[in-house]
C-alpha cells in the first residue's frame, strides 16, 4: 500500500519508522543480524523510548540471500508459511566477512554488503562486483495506519532502463513498471487487475529476482508510489525477503524454483487436444457422443474429454455423484469413451452447497470451515448456501478424496480443480492458521491434496490437473490455466500477457480456453486462437454458453483445428523434451523472449510472441484480417510452415491466413520430428525424423549439436549428436539402435540408419 502522499509528506494519520543507523552488528559464519534505530543517536539519551528494527541477514539456498526486518518479535506465529523444498542453508556455502565497518555476505555470485559507518543501506552485488540493487535510506521500515494497523515495508531500488515482471499470472501490462500489485487472490476474470495466481515473486531484466515470503496479502508498488524504487509491504511484525541471483533470468528461475518447487511433468496424453461440454450448454451422453463422433468423422485426434459443472445435479455442487436423469449409466459410458482412445477429465471444487448430502456429512465430521463462534461459515454467492471444505485437517482431505477416489474408479483419470479464490477471512481454521495468510495459501493445499491422489492412485508420472488457483510453489502441480477471459481479440492478447507473467514466476506448464470463455466468439477469433492455443503448453477448446466444437464456426475451422493439432503431435519428441527441461530445471515451455535472448533489448518489452520450448519462435496472430507485426532476433531463422528464411534481428510485418501463423526455427536447431500425427503419446523413435535447421556457424570437428529425444517418463530414450562439417552432417546416435531419418533443411538431402548417419549435399 502507499505512505506518503508525495516526496515529503506523509499520508493523512499514517507514521512511519525508517531504519536510520546501526547500533549493534552481531555476526556468525554465515549469517549475521543488525539493529537499526529509526533515528540519529547523538547521545545516551536518544536510545531511550524509541524502536528498533532487528535485520537478519542469511542464505536459504545457494546464490540466494534472505533479509528479515523486525519491529516486535513477539507475536505469535500462526500459520500457513511457504513449503520450500530446496531450503537448505548448510549446502548455500553462505560466508561473512568483514572488513572494518564494512560487512558482507555472500552465497554463490551474490553477495550482501552493509557499511556501519555510513547511512542506513545495503548493497547486493554480482559475482563481478556490479551493484544489482539495494535498499536506500528509507528502504528498511514500518508503519502505522489511521486504523491502528502496523505495516512492514521495504523498498528496492530500480535501475535506470530496469524492468519489473512477474508476480503471477497477470493481465495488466506485461513490464509491471509503474503498476500497483496486491498479491491477493480474486476471481476477476482476465480483464482487470485482478489475478486468480498471485506470486510474490518478481524478476528484473538486470538479472535477479525478489520473493517476499509471505503468503498473505503483500502489497507491491512498482515505481509507482516512488518511482525508482520496488516497495513491499506487509501487514505484519516481520517482513522476509530473498534476492535471487542470475546473472540471466533462466538462472533466476532455476535457483527460484529449486528453492520453492519445480513442476511435476505431466503425462504425455496431457498434451494433446482437450475437448470439454462447455459449462452453461445443455448436453448428455447423447451430445458427448456426437461430440466425439464429430471429431473422429472429421479426422481431429482428440486426447482428453472434459465432463465441466453440470455432470452433477443441480443445487448440489459438489457432491461428486452424477447427475442420474442425464447421465443414468456413467460406468458406462466412460468406458464407452475410454475404448476409444480417451482419457477423462472432471470439474470439481472445493465448495459444498447445502443441499449436498456432503454438507449434512462434512458439517457433522466437523470438516467444514467455521466461524469463530462455532457456525459453519456460509454464503449463496456460486452455490446456495455452500461451504467451504478445511484442508487444514488430514481428516477432512481424506475425507475429500474418498469422493474423488469414487470418480478414478469409475473410469476418470483428471481433475479441472477450479476456484479456490474467495476463501473468507473471518473464520477459524482447524489447524489454527491465520485466515489472512490462508487466503492466498489454500489454493496451494487444495491443489496438492487432489494431485497427491492422482499420483497415489494412477501412479508417478500419470497425475495431471486443470487448475485455476495458485500461490507461489504451485507450480508443483500442474496444469493451470488462465481462467475466465472473453471472447475476443483483446482477451486473446491479455490471456497471453498472463500466460507469460505467470511463466516468469516459476510455472513450467500453461494454458487457456481456446476461442475464449465468455460469450461465443466470432469465426475469426475462434480460428485464430486455434493456432495459438494449439502452439501451446496445453490446448483445451472450452467455452461457457456455447460449444467449442470446431464445425460450430464452419469448415475452415475445422481444418484449422486439424492442421496445428497434426502438427503438434508430429513436434512432440521436440515438445515433451521442453517439458522434461521444465520439469528438472524450472525454465517454462512457453517462454518470454526475454529468456531466451536476455542480452538483446528489443525482447524486454516483447508481449505478443514468445518461445515455445527453446528453438519454436511463436507470434500469434491477434487481427481478423491476419496482419501481424513481431521480431526476429540475430542470426537466420527458418519459417517452419513455408521453409523460407528470416535473417535477424528485424521486425517483420506480415499477413496470414487462418490456417498460418508465424512459427520459427531457431538459427542452427535440431527439431526431433514425430512421425505419429495421431496422438501425442505414441513410440517417438519409431520413424522419427532429424529435422537439422540452418543459420548456425560451420562446426568443423567440433563437438556439435545435441538433442535428446525422451520416452514418456521423461527419461532419456536416445540422444543425438549432429556435427556440422561445411554442408555436411554426421549424426550418431546413443542409447538406441533403432533406424532414423536426417533432413538437412538447408539443402534439403536426406539420409536414413542407424547409428552413425552422415547426410551430404
Amino acid at each position: 500500500m502507499k505512505f506518503t502522499d508525495g516526496f515529503w509528506l506523509m499520508r493523512e494519520g499514517v507514521r512511519a519508522s525508517y531504519a536510520t543507523e546501526i547500533r549493534d552488528l552481531r555476526v556468525g559464519a554465515d549469517q549475521f543480524t543488525a539493529y537499526a534505530a529509526v533515528k540519529r543517536v547523538a547521545e545516551r539519551g536518544d536510545t531511550l523510548n524509541t524502536p528498533l528494527i532487528t535485520v537478519d541477514c542469511f542464505s536459504p539456498a545457494e546464490g540466494i540471500i534472505g533479509v528479515r526486518t523486525t519491529h516486535h518479535a513477539g507475536r505469535v506465529h500462526r500459520g500457513p508459511d511457504f513449503a520450500f523444498p530446496g531450503l537448505d542453508p548448510a549446502a548455500a556455502g553462505a560466508r561473512t566477512r568483514r572488513d572494518g565497518a564494512v560487512t558482507e555476505l555472500t552465497s554463490g555470485p551474490l553477495t550482501l554488503r552493509i557499511d556501519g559507518d555510513g547511512p542506513w543501506g545495503i548493497t547486493f552485488l554480482d559475482a563481478d562486483g556490479r551493484r544489482l540493487t539495494g535498499v536506500d535510506n528509507k528502504g528498511t521500515a514500518f508503519a502505522t495506519t489511521p486504523d491502528g494497523a502496523h505495516h512492514m515495508f521495504a523498498q528496492l531500488a530500480l535501475d535506470v532502463g530496469e524492468n519489473v515482471y512477474g508476480l503471477g499470472e497477470r493481465f495488466t501490462p506485461y513490464v509491471k513498471n509503474g503498476q500497483t500489485v496486491d498479491i491477493w487472490q480474486a476471481d476477476g476474470g482476465t480483464s482487470s487487475e485482478l489475478a486468480y495466481k498471485n506470486i510474490p515473486f518478481y524478476l528484473s531484466s538486470r538479472g535477479y529476482g525478489v520473493f517476499v515470503n509471505h503468503p498473505g496479502k503483500v502489497s507491491f508498488e512498482v515505481g509507482s508510489e516512488s518511482v525508482g524504487q520496488v516497495q513491499f509491504s506487509v501487514e505484519d511484525q516481520s517482513l522476509e525477503y530473498y534476492i535471487v541471483a542470475g546473472p540471466t533470468p533462466r538462472e533466476v528461475l532455476a535457483r527460484y524454483t529449486a528453492l520453492t518447487g519445480r513442476p511435476a511433468l505431466p503425462p504425455a496424453w496431457s498434451f494433446g487436444l482437450w475437448l470439454t461440454t462447455s459449462f452453461c450448454t445443455s448436453y448428455d451422453e447423447e451430445t458427448v457422443t456426437s461430440f466425439v463422433d464429430g471429431m473422429a468423422e472429421r479426422d481431429i485426434p482428440l486426447s482428453v474429454f472434459h465432463f465441466d459443472c453440470f455432470w452433477m445435479r443441480e443445487y448440489q455442487w459438489s457432491d461428486f455423484l452424477w447427475d442420474p436423469d442425464v447421465f443414468p449409466d456413467p460406468e458406462g459410458m466412460l468406458a464407452r469413451l475410454k475404448e476409444r482412445g480417451l482419457r477423462i477429465s472432471m470439474w470439481i471444487n472445493p465448495y459444498i452447497a447445502q443441499k449436498s448430502a456432503l454438507f449434512a456429512e462434512g458439517a457433522e465430521l466437523g470438516y467444514l470451515v467455521r466461524r469463530a463462534n462455532g457456525d459453519i461459515w456460509q454464503w449463496d454467492l456460486w452455490q446456495p448456501g455452500m461451504a467451504l471444505v478445511d484442508f487444514t485437517n488430514p481428516a477432512a482431505r481424506e475425507w475429500y478424496n474418498s469422493k474423488l477416489r469414487l470418480l478414478l474408479d469409475q473410469g476418470v483419470d483428471c481433475f479441472k480443480t477450479d476456484f479456490g479464490e474467495r476463501i473468507p477471512t473471518d473464520v477459524v481454521w482447524h489447524d489454527g492458521s491465520d485466515p489472512e495468510r490462508m487466503h492466498n495459501y489454500y489454493a496451494q493445499i487444495y491443489n496438492r491434496t487432489v494431485f497427491e491422489l492422482l499420483e497415489k492412485e494412477r501412479g508417478h508420472g500419470e497425475a495431471v490437473l486443470f487448475a485455476r488457483s495458485a500461490t507461489a510453489g504451485g507450480q508443483q502441480f500442474p496444469v493451470h490455466w488462465g481462467g475466465d477471459c472473453f471472447a475476443s481479440f483483446t482477451a486473446m492478447a491479455e490471456s497471453l500477457r498472463g500466460g507469460l507473467s505467470l511463466s516468469l514466476s516459476g510455472f513450467g506448464f500453461w494454458s487457456h480456453d481456446i476461442g475464449g470463455f465468455e460469450g461465443t466468439p466470432d469465426p475469426a477469433v475462434f480460428k485464430r486462437w486455434l493456432a495459438f492455443g494449439l502452439m501451446s503448453s496445453h490446448s483445451r477448446l472450452h467455452g461457457n454458453v456455447s460449444y467449442r466444437v470446431p464445425w460450430a464456426f464452419g469448415e475452415e475451422a475445422v481444418d484449422v483445428a486439424r492442421k496445428f493439432t497434426l502438427l503438434k503431435h508430429r513436434l512432440m519428441p521436440y515438445l515433451y523434451g521442453a517439458a522434461v527441461t521444465a520439469h528438472r530445471t524450472g525454465l517454462p515451455m512457453m517462454r518470454p523472449m526475454l529468456l531466451e535472448f536476455p542480452g538483446d533489448a528489443t525482447t524486454r518489452m516483447l508481449d505478443r510472441q514468445y518461445m515455445l520450448g527453446p528453438d519454436l519462435l511463436v507470434a500469434p496472430v491477434f487481427t481478423e484480417d491476419g496482419q501481424v507485426e513481431y521480431y526476429v532476433p540475430e542470426g537466420t531463422w527458418t519459417v517452419l510452415l513455408t521453409g523460407e528464411t528470416v535473417t535477424g534481428p528485424v521486425w517483420r510485418h506480415e499477413t496470414h491466413g487462418f490456417d498460418s501463423l508465424p512459427i520459427l526455427v531457431r538459427p542452427g536447431a535440431v527439431l526431433p520430428w514425430g512421425a505419429d500425427d495421431q496422438r501425442p503419446d505414441s513410440d517417438w523413435l519409431d520413424g522419427l525424423t532429424l529435422r537439422v535447421f540452418g543459420g548456425a556457424s560451420t562446426e568443423t570437428g567440433g563437438d556439435g549439436t545435441s538433442v535428446t529425444v525422451p520416452d514418456l517418463t521423461g527419461a532419456t530414450a536416445a540422444e543425438f549428436r549432429v556435427v556440422r562439417d561445411g554442408e555436411t552432417l554426421t549424426v550418431t546416435s546413443e542409447g538406441t539402435d533403432r533406424p532414423y531419418r536426417v533432413v538437412a533443411e538447408t539443402t534439403g538431402a536426406t539420409a536414413e540408419g542407424a547409428g552413425t548417419v552422415t547426410v551430404t549435399p
